[in-house]
């Protein structure tokens, strides 16, 4: 078991803990909370970029409904110039007979 510093043994470095076992229990409590950590922010960036495709769809399908919807009260605006016109035209024309 070597450590990374010029290949010196681990056996070689001091330990504020007496015990090496006491440091690798302490280490591997480490390792352990910062996978659940990592987990944790994985889980999190996920949810965030769900959000932001959700909030997407929900902004184009919004953009496309308004589109729709102006189309639908343009041509009844249209239906109703039209029919107005000819109601006026009809009643000029009744009126020459």
């Amino acid at each position: 078991f070597g450590g990374g510093g010029g290949g010196e043994p681990l056996l070689a470095y001091e330990f504020e803990p007496d015990t090496k076992s006491e440091v690798l229990t302490d280490l591997q409590e480490y390792l352990l909370t910062s996978q659940i950590f990592h987990s944790w922010m994985d889980g999190a960036a996920a949810e965030q970029g769900s959000r932001m495709t959700a909030m997407e769809n929900a902004s184009k399908n919004a953009g496309e409904l308004i589109g729709s919807l102006t189309l639908k009260y343009n041509r009844a605006r249209q239906a109703r110039i039209t029919t107005e016109l000819i109601e006026i035209i009809s009643g000029a024309s009744a009126l020459e007979d």
